[in-house]
């Protein structure tokens, strides 16, 4: 995804302008500006628009693209292909042309197997930028529309308001002064004023008001040619992944020490140095976990397009794994809690004031155009459509967070001018001169409404230049969704604590908790500190313990995230506005809303494109899904290592016999780690609590597989040897089917916390598997660079690997009570039960609000029928 940046070397209309002039158009008068460029208030022509964007190519910084072919090479290049290089090289010196050939197969299809996966993830995650493109408003032909930010050109009339990322460089044109946060471009800390005339850079954001601009500089020809990115790399390293590496780290070690060991033994014993030292190589490379990055970058990638079909876009892939660890849940009650769609109520007004009177006002202190839901709910209650007609609204002040109202100058049918206001209720109050008088009437309003729910508007009148004047107080009602309930209670029976974060007044914020069962405990956040600000022990445990949080402002979201990250929790926060970016980026998991700013988005790690919290309990599913596939792929990985090295190094060391060639050793790497890659559709349960590695357990469970594996081979051993007397060729080709075998099939114990079968394995996975130990089977049966083991001894070798596979996920349950044994869960309500089964009515209809109130009937019926059947 691009975003587009800040300052010129101007484009200019006459050929072969000189590049000093890319200062000029910062500092021309306006009029010259738009006489350079080709430009009218009305905008360009849709025609000459496509004419620009052919001469100066789209408005986006181009990204870099690496040559296929030298990306390709860099897989030859590294420790591990190194290594794999190392042992060609040496089977070339020593002349063993079928190991030669068989380790540079192995080299050349781990590039090709990387190359491609890695290309299909990055290609996949290019898709899901695409879809966060920014639009831009823009004037063509007269007429307002939004096509994408890459299709502005020098020339056009944009419009930016409150939240906007700047698209172009541009010259603002007339209305307020705007402020403008450029901290990503020029490092200012402070939003900086900028006046009609003024020079805006792409890539800023507009904090505060809304303007006109004429664009003049697009693309590479920006102030700075390259743009902060609103999706972030998606390569940056995870809690998660460093997980993982370590235990790539650890197999590496341990292979090198115990080939180290072998390598001793060899120059004792007298072995020819070079064939010991190529063998040590190939076992090595077997020990090392290649598939690794690759299995991780394609269980990722996979795990976003399963979230992107579900609306939830990805914007940098580690977002999957970190929110599988997240236990608490900060959510924006307005669109995310709530429907979004107020309603009006019937006004209270001072001194016997006609209620639509109070309404009017309000109407001309609204918008239609900017969409906002406050603006159309109060539109909507006008019962005349014609009562606007006959006044002019000369000037419009937009909200802003900080001063929290919105005003207009207005010319009445008389000719007289007038201003109105309408805001939260304490800020219209302090405003007006009239507030001492009906300060106590208003307030007691204000609290009736907020009982039942209802947001109050405050709205005032002055006249000409004179003193704000208190008309009355607009109730707003925004009902909750229907599904939130269901939601929130799927989110506690998951882990997840789900806490209100709102602006609105704590008595509004504690009767809203109190139709979705949240709990009422909800904090007034005025009375908590800012960032710089160090809690107490008492106010941080109350901030841990509240159910949510009132009247908020965008400072108090990054502190709330803050104290609970200090007190050990793994946070996500949602959000929609441009304060809220700082609290996105410091949760360990942001999510944008629906509809969120494209600075809130810029700053988070998840975009919702539906609104509702109901999609973020499947993002959390799908997260924990990614990682029990990991934590299955970590411990196959541990335990195959463990295997193969200890038994090697034990039967080289006790009985001075390779029981593998070097040529085995490659293709049982190839086999099982090409088919491991299916790991990542496999079918899998997620646990109802935030994951968090346990390496106790992995390594644990692991070595317990691993050592049992080791007995397993030394009995295949002692019976090819002493029962059924094979000569020493024969035992290394039947050997490397039952590694081969045993090996595969650890996949289906360590995928599965219960018995084997507890979960049904995906068929991908299972086709992988099985056509992997086919081609394992009929390599051995026929002799490929081995001496032919032919169909019965290859049966036996099945028979046998079955039978260990059942001992074996005996062990594993054993192991499972050793080190990780489940507490009996205490009796509750019913509560939790029956909150899982309405969400899972809501998921089987579709996701229809409108049937979630009988969802959860029927859930408490079939509940409740089962328990007295107990």
């Amino acid at each position: 995804m691009e975003t587009h940046s800040a300052h010129p070397k101007a484009p200019e209309p006459k050929l072969g302008a000189k590049p000093e002039s890319k200062d000029d158009l910062k500092s021309l008068p306006m009029q010259e500006l738009q006489a350079k460029l080709g430009s009218s208030p009305d905008g360009l022509t849709q025609a000459e628009a496509q004419k620009r964007l052919t001469q100066y190519g789209p408005n986006e910084i181009e990204e870099k693209k690496t040559n296929p072919f030298l990306k390709f090479l860099t897989y030859f290049w590294g420790p591990i292909p190194w290594m794999i290089e190392g042992a060609v090289i040496l089977s070339g010196v020593v002349r063993h042309w079928p190991d030669f050939f068989i380790i540079l197969l192995l080299l050349v299809s781990n590039a090709v197997v990387g190359f491609w996966e890695e290309r299909q993830a990055g290609n996949a995650i290019a898709a899901l930028k695409a879809k966060l493109a920014i639009n831009a408003r823009v004037k063509r032909d007269g007429k307002w529309i939004t096509p994408a930010a890459r299709e502005l050109v020098p020339g056009d009339i944009i419009r930016m308001r409150l939240g906007d990322i700047v698209p172009a460089d541009a010259r603002l044109l007339d209305g307020d002064p705007v402020e403008v946060d450029q901290s990503a471009l020029t490092g200012e800390s402070l939003p900086t004023e900028r006046k009609p005339g003024d020079a805006v850079f792409s890539g800023s954001i507009i904090r505060q008001g809304e303007i006109g601009a004429l664009v003049y500089a697009t693309g590479a020809s920006t102030y700075f040619g390259k743009t902060a990115q609103l999706v972030q790399e998606a390569h940056t390293v995870s809690h998660f992944q460093k997980a993982v590496l370590k235990i790539g780290n650890y197999l590496i070690i341990l292979a090198v020490a115990l080939v180290a060991v072998i390598i001793t033994f060899a120059i004792i014993r007298g072995d020819p140095i070079l064939t010991t030292l190529q063998f040590a190589l190939v076992l090595t490379v077997a020990a090392i976990p290649v598939a690794m990055p690759t299995v991780l970058s394609v269980t990722m990638a996979v795990g976003a397009r399963l979230l992107a079909r579900k609306q939830a876009i990805v914007s940098r892939l580690v977002a999957i794994e970190e929110l599988a660890g997240v236990d608490v849940l900060c959510a924006d009650k307005t669109g995310t809690l709530t429907q979004n769609k107020l309603t009006l109520g019937d006004p209270f007004s001072v001194n016997n004031l006609p209620a639509e009177q109070v309404i009017l006002h309000a109407a001309l202190a609204s918008r239609a155009e900017n969409n906002d839901a406050i603006d159309l709910a109060v539109l909507g209650g006008l019962k005349n459509d014609q009562a606007l007609k006959g006044y002019q609204v000369v000037h419009f002040q937009p909200f802003d967070p900080v001063h929290k109202r919105t005003e207009a100058t207005v010319k009445g049918a008389d000719g007289k001018e007038f201003k109105v206001t309408k805001g939260a209720p304490q800020v219209i109050l302090e405003l007006s001169a009239n507030a001492g008088q009906v300060k106590p009437a208003v307030e007691k309003a204000v609290h009736e409404f907020a009982a039942r729910g209802f947001r109050s508007l405050g709205v005032a009148r002055a006249e000409g230049g004179g003193a704000w004047q208190l008309l009355g107080v607009l109730p707003l009602f925004d009902p909750p969704r229907e599904d939130a309930k269901a939601t929130i209670a799927t989110a506690r029976q998951m882990g997840v604590k789900v806490k209100m974060v709102t602006g609105d007044q704590l008595a509004i914020a504690q009767e809203t908790a109190k139709k979705l069962d949240m709990g009422t405990a909800i904090l007034d956040a005025s009375g908590l500190g800012d960032v710089k600000h160090q809690e107490t022990t008492p106010v941080a445990e109350s901030i841990e313990q509240a159910d949510g949080f009132a009247q908020v402002f965008p400072e108090h979201k990054f502190h709330i995230v803050d104290v609970l990250q200090r007190r050990g929790h793994i946070v996500g926060m949602t959000g929609d506005g441009v304060n809220d970016a700082p609290a996105l980026k410091k949760a360990d998991c942001g999510i944008a809303v629906s509809g969120a700013t494209d600075a809130a988005r810029a700053a988070a790690a998840i975009v919702l494109l539906t609104p509702g919290l109901s999609v973020i309990i499947d993002a959390i599913q799908e997260s924990r899904k990614t990682f029990q596939r990991m934590n299955s792929y970590a411990i196959y990985r541990i335990a195959e290592t463990l295997r193969v090295l200890f038994f090697m190094t034990l039967a080289i060391l006790i009985f001075n016999f390779y029981p593998l060639t070097a040529v085995m050793i490659v293709m049982l790497a190839l086999l099982n780690d090409g088919a491991i890659l299916s790991i990542a559709y496999d079918n899998v349960h997620y646990k109802d609590q935030p994951e968090a590695w346990n390496m106790r357990l992995v390594l644990g469970i692991s070595t317990v597989l691993g050592l049992v594996g080791v007995v397993s081979s030394f009995g295949m051993f002692y019976l090819g040897e002493r029962v059924f007397r094979f000569d020493r060729a024969h035992i290394q080709t039947l050997m490397y089917l039952k590694l081969s075998l045993a090996g595969h099939l650890t996949i289906f114990l360590t995928r599965t916390r219960g018995p084997f079968w507890s979960i049904r394995p995906a068929r991908v996975l299972w086709a992988a598997v099985l056509g992997t130990q086919i081609v394992a089977t009929l390599i051995a049966v026929y002799g490929v660079f081995m001496t032919p083991l032919g169909w019965g001894w290859a049966l036996f070798v099945w028979g046998y690997a079955l039978a260990w596979f059942l001992v074996n996920d005996r062990v594993k349950l054993l192991a499972y009570r050793i080190f990780d044994p489940v507490k009996a869960k205490a009796p509750s309500d019913l509560f939790p039960q029956v909150a899982k089964r309405a969400y899972e009515l809501y998921e089987q209809r579709g996701r229809q609000d409108g049937l979630a109130v009988q969802d959860w009937g029927q859930a408490e019926r079939e509940i409740r029928k089962v328990e007295v059947h107990k």
